[in-house]
């Protein structure tokens, strides 16, 4: 990214084998700049079309850079890179967004928003613009489970035209190269705390006469992916904290004897699932610690208060602790199994009865050894921190 903007304003246009409605999306950006007033710039981000698109956006005066590496996501970090405005309006080359009306962008881009996203549902969506399946079921659940996971203010977080200023683009520092690209923007922007606004844009029918470079369930799911990746809480802490406590709740009360719930019994075999639950749900509760403390140490999320408060408490010292004494007492019952064994001269066991003691023993020795190999593992993680 250059060290210093020259202009107020680059209007960013990713582009691959955009020629017939290139021209269309150039003319109307720059018709803003010059009605508008304002010192900006037209950039075209190529991406290795061949169809003439960059000597198109030569001929009209757009400066254009091209991308080496494929992908929507690689051409904007591209553009963003090679960009010389202090604000970036980015939006796809395709004339289905309106590049003439960019003013309610620019406008809170100057009130200090660090991104503003289009709204198309509020905007407006014409007929034939978006294939129903986007309309009713991919975009409305994906931007809920995104307002859902990370508490963003937006309600259309697939919008490809927005505006964002050159100092959050580096606070972002976005990484992803597809079309999953849309969602790491607003997700770092919302993790970053930074002013997000959305405002109403429209969505016209592209011009364009070949099928469009999106694939639905491909860049859904990459869409998905992403969300769930970057949010180890939702996808490992709280369904492995619920599994845990469902596996210790059951297990603790059919230890006792066996439990019946209206016509079921449920006796030692619910026992051995009861503890598979709890090793199950414990690895994903530490998987989310291990992700979250990953993804921070490496710049891909920003740091976070209540994970440093826990740290303080949470020592390598009492990780060690607790998984001695876990171990320990898993050792004790062991013992006792094996004193019961010995009452029957080794011989032959009542299995309803020794598995209520060796199950949960068995458990605590796998789960001290976990603690243990646990605390050692985030001890590492946090030298680089240190």
């Amino acid at each position: 990214m250059a060290e210093k903007a020259s202009l107020e304003l680059t209007i960013l246009m990713p582009c691959l084998n955009e020629a017939e409605t290139l021209e269309k999306c150039i003319r109307k950006a720059q018709e803003f700049l010059s009605r508008s007033g304002v010192h900006g710039e037209v950039l075209v981000a190529d991406n290795g079309s061949t169809d003439g698109s960059r000597e198109i956006a030569a001929r009209l005066g757009a400066r254009a850079v091209v991308a080496s590496e494929r992908g929507y996501g690689a051409a904007l970090l591209c553009g963003i890179a090679a960009a010389r405005g202090r604000y970036i309006i980015m939006g796809d080359a395709d004339d289905s967004y309106d590049f003439s009306n960019l003013t309610p962008f620019l406008d809170k881009l100057r009130e200090d928003c660090d991104l503003v996203v289009g709204n198309r549902f509020m905007g407006g969506i014409q007929p034939g613009a978006m294939p129903p399946l986007h309309h009713y079921l991919g975009n409305p659940v994906l931007s809920c489970l995104g307002r859902l996971l990370y508490r963003s203010p937006i309600g259309d977080f697939h919008c490809g035209l927005r505006g964002f200023t050159r100092e959050a683009a580096e606070r972002m520092n976005l990484r992803t190269t597809g079309m999953e690209f849309a969602s790491e923007m607003i997700v770092k922007a919302t993790l970053h705390d930074m002013r997000i606004a959305e405002v109403p844009t429209t969505l016209s029918p592209d011009g364009r006469s070949r099928a469009p470079h999106l694939r639905s369930w491909r860049d859904g799911w990459r869409h998905l992916r992403f969300m769930l990746l970057y949010s180890p809480r939702w996808l490992f802490l709280i369904p492995g904290t619920a599994l845990m406590l469902l596996g210790a709740v059951a297990g603790t009360a059919v230890s006792l004897g066996p439990v019946g719930l209206g016509g079921v019994v449920l006796d030692v075999n619910t026992l051995v699932y009861s503890a598979t639950a709890v090793t199950l749900g414990f690895q994903a509760v530490i998987f989310a610690v291990f992700t979250k403390v990953f993804a921070i140490n490496s710049g891909l999320l920003p740091p976070d208060k209540r994970l440093d408060k826990m740290f303080r408490y949470v020592t390598l010292e009492v990780g060690l602790i607790a998984g001695c004494g876990l171990l320990l007492l898993g050792l004790a019952g062991a013992v006792a199994s094996l004193a019961l064994w010995n009452r029957a001269s080794f011989g032959p066991l009542d299995p309803v009865r020794s598995l209520r003691l060796v199950v949960p023993a068995a458990l605590a020795i796998l789960l001290g050894v976990q603690v243990i190999l646990a605390s050692f593992f985030l001890s590492v993680l946090g030298l680089r921190k240190r």
